[in-house]
């Protein structure tokens, strides 16, 4: 009973003042409710990724990852990856290109897997084999 009393003044009071408002005041209050939707929305778009979109965060973040790996993979002092790509997608790392044995591909994904930030290592480098 107590929530319809309050139910009602609430509605009252709304009518009330849509009520007094003049023609004017409306069109006002409808042109910037209008306005600044948009840009809330534009706004609030950018900040927020999804499953398979970034956010400009979450971008950022990935370039720094994809460095760090990069750096990682070529202080190596064993092997040299200078065929070895790298892309960083939410923190999933993904290596790509070509090695020349089956335990440089390995020491690739574990160096990799080791830098702060990589959530995990998709290992897609493929080995030469001798022709």
């Amino acid at each position: 009973m107590e929530n319809d009393t309050s139910s009602n003044t609430t509605r009252t009071i709304m009518n009330k003042v849509f009520t007094t408002m003049g023609k004017a005041q409306r069109t006002f209050a409808l042109i910037t409710a209008l306005t600044v939707l948009p840009l809330i929305a534009t706004f609030s778009g950018c900040a927020v990724g999804s499953r398979t979109e970034q956010s400009t965060g979450e971008r950022m973040d990935d370039r720094n990852t994809s460095s760090r790996v990069k750096e990682a993979l070529s202080a190596d002092t064993q092997f040299k990856f200078d065929g070895v790509n790298v892309e960083t997608f939410k923190g999933s790392v993904q290596l790509s290109g070509f090695v020349t044995s089956r335990e440089q591909k390995d020491q690739a994904g574990e160096i990799a897997k080791k830098v702060p930030a990589v959530k995990e290592v998709i290992n897609n480098i493929t080995v030469k084999t001798g022709n």
